[in-house]
C-alpha cells in the first residue's frame, strides 16, 4: 500500500519524525521493560525483498545460492543481537487492491520492455538502477527463511494489515520494512529496511506521534489523513479538486516544499479543523467523486483499524470488522477437514496458491522477464496453463454425489497481449491416467506404499509424465525434478532445441559442486536475451512445481524443488552461450568426465519421453550473432525463416481481434468465450500464444505451438 510522497515529506519536511536507532540497545531496552516478551521484529518480507537481493547479477534468472548465503547473514546479524525475526508474506490480492494491483504489472511490463532492448543493443546486463528483481523471488524466498528455521506467516487478507496486528498484539518491539501505512496503523514502531546497517544494527525509527505533532493531528485521525491522500483503496484521480480546496484555503508555509509537500500540509490542516465524528466523513463522501460506491471512504478509513481499536471517524458498528473479514467459509471445497489442512499450510507456506484456489478459485502471478519481441518463446503463463489446469482438476474435485462439474478458475497471470481487464476463466482438465483421478482425501491424508506411488504418478500426471515413473524415481529427487521441468517445456514448446536442452542439463550437473563464492565469481563476457528469458521460464517452472507437489499430498519434499538446489543464472548463462557455440561436450561439462556419462543418461531419458511423444528435438545453433540478425530484418519474416513448425490455435476470442481454430487433443468441444474481456478456456485446449495481442498485426505475428500430448 503506502502513501505516496509521505515518505519523502518525513525526510525532507518532519525532521523530527524520523531517528537513527540501534537495534541492538533497543532489544536491551524491551528486555529490561517486558521481561516475559523477548524482542520480536515483525518483517514485511515483500517490502525488504528488493534490499536483501544484493547479488549483482540479477537478469539471468537468479543468483540463488548467493541469495541464501546472504539471507542467512541477514538472520545471524539479528540472532547475535538476540532479536527474534517473524516474516510475513502476501497470501492473497484483496479485491479492493486489484485495480492497483494491475496498474503496477502493466507499468512493470514497460519496465521490462527497456530492459530486454538495453540487453539486446548492448549484451549486458542494464545498471542496478534498473533493477528487476528475478521471477518468483517472493515466492521462493518463503521456502528459503523456512530452510534457515525462521517462522514464516502467509497471510489470509492484506498483509501490512496482519504485520501491524501482530505486532500490536504480540507486543513486538518493531516492524521492519519500507510501506508508510506503517506510520498510520497504531502499532509498533516502525523501522527502515532501507536505511538498515547490518553490521552496526543501526536504522531509522519513524514516528508517528511526532508526525501528528508537527501536522497538529492525532494518532486516530492518521487514518482519515492517508486515505485523503490517496491509497490503493481511494484513487488519486477522485482527490485531486479536495486537494486544490485544500491548496486554496491553506496557502503553501514554505516556497522550498514541492507540491506533494504542500498537499499533505493543506490535507492536515483541513482535518485539524472538523468535528471528529461520523457525519464530517460522511458529508465529504457526498462532496468527493468516488463513483458508485459512496462508502469508498469509510471502508479506506476502517482498513487501518486494527483489533480492539476504535476511530472517532467511524461509528462503533464499523470498526474491528475488517478483523473478521478473515473468517472464511470453505469456499470451493466440499470438506471441512481438507479446506482446513489447507488454510494452515497456506499460513505456515507449506503450500503454494492451493488455499487460494479451494477459498475462492482465484490466483495470480505476477510479472516474469518475457521479452515481447521475441515470437519464438510464448509467456510463461501460458507454457504452464496446460499444466495447471490439471491441477484445477485435483483440487476442484466434482461432486459425485451432486454430479457437479468442476468450476472454472479465475487467473489474473500476467503475459504480453494479456490487458488485466478481467481474469481468465480457465476450464479445470481431467487427468489421463486409469481408473478415477485420486481424492484430495486420499491423496492428502492416506498412508501406505500405494498412496505414496499414487501421489507421485498424479504429480507426473499433471505433466503428462505418467509413463516416466519408474525412469525418475531411479534419479536423485532434484535431479528428476528438473528432467520432469525439461519434458514437459520441450513437449510444450516446439522452438526449444538440443542447444537449449544442452544447456539446461549441463548447468544443473555442473551446479553441484559449486558454492555460492565460485558462483559470485563467475564473469559474462555479454549477456543473451534468448537465454534470459529461458533462465526466468525455468525458475517458473520450478514454482509450477511445487505448486503440483503441494495439490498431490507432496510425493516430493519442497526442497528438492528449490532453485539453489539446480539452478544458477549466470552459470545458465555460460552454458548456453557455450552450447550455442557448438563447443564440445567436455567445455561444456568444465573437463569433468565423470559428468559425461550423467550428462549422456539424462539427456537420453529427456528425448526418450520427448520421442514418446512424438516430439523430435532439433539441433538449431543460434551463435554469437543471432541477435544482430534478428535485429536486422523484418520480425516476422525472421521467424517465419529461421523457425518451421505447426501452429494451431485452439478457439476463437473476437475481443481479441483475431480468431483462432485448430486442435482439441482431448476431444472437447471448443466453445466461443464469455462477454466482455473474459476469457474463458475450454477443457482439452491449451493456448500457447504471443501474437494475439493486437488485432491490427499481420497474421505472421500470431501463432500457437500445438501440444504433442494424444488423447
Amino acid at each position: 500500500m503506502g502513501i505516496k510522497g509521505l515518505q519523502g515529506f518525513v525526510a525532507n519536511v518532519c525532521h523530527d519524525v524520523h531517528k537513527m536507532i540501534n537495534l541492538k540497545e533497543m532489544a536491551e531496552e524491551h528486555r529490561m521493560s517486558y521481561p516475559d516478551s523477548p524482542p520480536v521484529i515483525v518483517v514485511d518480507a515483500l517490502s525488504c525483498i528488493r534490499h536483501w537481493y544484493t547479488p549483482e547479477s540479477w537478469v539471468c534468472g537468479g543468483q540463488w545460492r548467493e541469495y541464501l548465503a546472504k539471507l542467512e547473514d541477514f538472520i545471524n546479524a539479528f540472532t547475535a543481537a538476540d532479536i527474534k525475526l517473524v516474516f510475513f508474506f502476501d497470501g492473497v490480492v484483496e479485491q479492493k487492491k486489484r485495480s492497483e494491483w494491475v496498474k503496477r504489472r502493466l507499468k512493470n511490463n514497460k519496465e521490462i520492455g527497456r530492459i530486454f532492448q538495453f540487453i539486446k543493443t548492448y549484451r549486458q546486463q542494464p545498471g542496478r538502477g534498473m533493477l528487476f528483481i528475478p521471477s518468483g523471488l517472493a515466492t521462493f524466498t518463503r521456502f528459503a527463511l523456512k530452510s534457515l528455521g525462521q517462522k514464516i506467516i502467509c497471510s489470509l487478507q492484506e498483509a501490512d494489515y496482519e504485520v501491524a496486528s501482530y505486532g500490536l498484539q504480540h507486543n513486538c518491539m518493531g516492524i521492519l520494512g519500507q510501506d508508510t501505512d506503517y506510520l498510520i496503523y497504531n502499532t509498533s514502531p516502525y523501522f527502515s529496511i532501507e536505511k538498515l546497517c547490518l553490521d552496526k544494527m543501526v536504522t531509522v525509527m519513524y514516528s508517528r506521534e511526532n508526525l501528528c505533532c508537527a501536522l497538529n493531528l492525532n494518532i486516530t485521525d492518521l487514518p482519515f489523513f492517508a486515505c485523503l491522500l490517496g491509497n490503493d483503496v481511494v484513487p488519486e484521480a477522485t482527490l485531486e479538486g479536495f486537494w486544490h480546496k485544500c491548496l486554496t484555503s491553506c496557502p503553501p508555509k514554505s516556497q522550498s516544499y514541492d507540491k506533494r509537500s504542500n498537499i499533505i500540509l493543506a490535507v492536515a490542516n483541513y482535518i485539524s479543523g472538523l468535528p471528529r465524528s461520523y457525519s464530517s466523513v460522511k458529508n465529504l463522501e457526498e462532496m468527493l467523486s468516488l463513483g458508485s460506491d459512496k462508502t469508498l471512504l469509510c471502508k479506506a478509513i476502517e482498513s487501518y483499524i486494527l483489533p480492539g481499536q476504535q476511530s472517532p471517524w467511524l461509528p462503533p458498528s464499523l470498526s474491528n470488522s475488517q478483523a473478521l473479514s478473515a473468517k472464511q467459509d470453505t469456499g470451493m471445497c466440499s470438506d471441512q477437514e481438507i479446506f482446513q489442512l489447507a488454510k494452515e499450510q497456506h499460513i505456515t507456506g507449506e503450500n503454494y496458491m492451493v488455499f487460494n484456489i479451494l477459498s475462492n478459485g482465484e490466483v495470480e502471478c505476477s510479472n516474469t522477464l518475457e521479452d515481447e519481441l521475441d515470437t519464438e518463446l510464448p509467456g510463461q503463463a501460458l507454457i504452464y496453463r496446460p499444466a495447471r489446469q490439471h491441477i484445477y482438476s485435483v483440487l476442484l474435485e466434482p461432486s459425485k454425489d451432486t454430479q457437479r462439474v468442476c468450476s472454472v478458475v479465475k487467473e489474473w497471470f500476467v503475459y504480453f497481449g494479456n490487458p488485466l481487464h478481467q481474469p481468465d476463466l480457465i476450464q479445470p482438465v481431467q487427468l489421463d491416467i486409469p481408473g478415477e483421478t485420486p481424492s484430495l482425501r486420499t491423496l492428502w491424508l492416506g498412508k501406505g506404499p500405494d498412496i505414496e506411488n499414487q501421489r507421485y504418478s498424479t504429480f507426473l500426471a499433471c505433466f503428462h509424465l505418467q509413463d516416466m515413473v519408474e525412469e525418475l524415481k531411479a534419479l536423485k529427487a532434484p535431479v528428476a525434478a528438473v528432467c520432469c521441468l525439461l519434458m514437459y517445456l520441450l513437449m510444450q514448446v516446439d522452438s526449444l532445441s538440443l542447444e537449449d536442452l544442452n544447456a539446461f542439463v549441463a548447468q544443473t550437473l555442473c551446479l553441484q559442486g559449486m558454492s555460492a563464492a565460485q558462483l559470485s565469481g563467475l564473469q559474462l563476457v555479454q549477456v543473451d536475451s534468448r537465454a534470459v528469458q529461458l533462465g526466468a521460464l525455468f525458475i517458473r517452472g520450478l514454482a509450477t512445481l511445487i505448486m503440483v507437489n503441494s495439490a498431490c499430498g507432496f510425493p516430493f519434499s519442497m526442497d528438492d524443488f528449490m532453485p539453489w538446489k539446480v539452478f544458477d543464472g549466470k552459470l545458465f548463462q555460460e552454458k548456453y552461450q557455450q552450447s550455442h557455440r557448438g563447443c564440445s561436450l567436455e567445455e561444456l561439462l568444465e573437463g569433468n568426465g565423470f559428468l559425461c556419462t550423467q550428462f549422456q543418461n539424462l539427456k537420453s531419458l529427456i528425448c526418450k519421453a520427448c520421442m514418446a511423444k512424438n516430439r523430435t528435438i532439433q539441433s538449431r545453433q543460434r551463435g554469437d550473432g543471432f541477435i544482430a540478425e534478428m535485429h536486422g530484418r523484418g520480425r516476422g519474416a525472421s521467424f517465419q525463416r529461421a523457425h518451421r513448425t505447426s501452429f494451431a490455435p485452439p478457439y476463437c476470442n473476437q475481443n481479441r481481434g483475431s480468431q483462432w481454430r485448430g486442435h482439441q487433443p482431448y476431444g472437447s468441444q471448443s466453445q466461443p468465450s464469455v462477454q466482455g474481456e473474459l476469457r474463458i478456456l475450454i477443457p482439452g485446449t491449451s493456448c500457447i500464444s504471443r501474437g494475439h495481442r493486437r488485432g491490427h498485426q499481420d497474421e505472421r505475428r500470431r501463432f500457437q505451438f500445438t501440444p504433442r500430448w494424444p488423447k
